[in-house]
């Protein structure tokens, strides 16, 4: 059995206020743009509050978890359920490859330097710089794959989408949306809806896996944290989905993936 790390620093001195509102600006962010915010609320962890890498990410995951749960029956009232439900095949497909991508990405986590996942970390918020600017500046189409390639390749999309997700303490629904889009041809609002589906699963089994290491302590630690800025990120979303195509998407999108690039940069820099 692993060593627990030593857990510093686990009780932030900010007041109840900042952290609603540091959870509330992610949200708003996130809320602009139809997503969590998570990948937001990563470097705010570990740049404002101390959190080292791995305790960010954990975290981070519970309050993506929080955030998921709420917003899963808001988005399956938008979306009939009957409806998704006849897509059914489409998140068995992912989930067969993001439920092993969870596990396994977890325990590259829990097993990495920090140095290491501070660089790890960076990279992945290039990626979800890279799939943001894609998924909402260029026109999504299909792959049209045969049926005996789209499922494997379905498998190893999942499978990596879980990783990342796992990785970074986020749902995945800026990877997994235009995935659906692209790999199954369903429309976006369909695959926003898919997208939860997927999501939930494979965050509770990276949650499991997580909880199998000493650093997991630092969510018991930080209860009162965590469920402050959880309310004020779903406080966020609802005001974020209030402003949607209030900023347009040529001012909005750029600005969030320098947002994502100049985090990227701090946290190779971190030590």
């Amino acid at each position: 059995m692993r060593i627990a790390r030593t857990l510093h620093p686990l009780r932030p001195t900010y007041s109840a206020p900042v952290v609603f509102g540091a959870g509330a600006a992610i949200g708003v962010l996130g809320g602009m743009i139809g997503l969590g915010g998570a990948e937001f609320r990563l470097p705010l962890l570990i740049g404002l509050f101390g959190f080292a890498a791995l305790y960010a990410v954990i975290l981070n995951k519970a309050m993506s978890l929080v955030v998921v749960l709420v917003a899963l029956p808001a988005r399956l009232a938008a979306v009939p359920a009957a409806e998704v439900a006849t897509r059914w095949p489409v998140a068995v497909n992912l989930l067969a490859g993001s439920l092993l991508g969870a596990w396994a990405g977890a325990s590259w986590a829990v097993r990495m330097r920090s140095t290491t996942l501070y660089r790890v970390l960076a990279a992945l918020m290039v990626l979800m710089a890279a799939a943001l600017v894609l998924t909402h500046t260029t026109p999504l189409g299909t792959l049209d794959l045969p049926r005996a390639a789209q499922i494997p390749v379905g498998v190893a999309a999942g499978f990596g989408i879980g990783v990342v997700a796992a990785i970074m303490g986020v749902a995945g629904g800026e990877l997994l949306v235009p995935t659906i889009v692209l790999l199954f041809g369903e429309g976006i609002k369909t695959a926003g809806s898919l997208s939860l589906l997927v999501s939930l699963p494979t965050m509770l089994v990276a949650f499991a896996r997580y909880s199998r290491d000493g650093s997991f302590a630092v969510l018991g630690a930080n209860i009162r944290f965590t469920v402050t800025m959880a309310t004020g990120s779903i406080a966020g979303a609802i005001l974020g989905g209030l402003l949607l195509g209030v900023f347009p998407d040529v001012v909005l999108i750029p600005a969030l993936a320098v947002i994502l690039l100049v985090s990227a940069v701090k946290l190779a820099r971190h030590d």
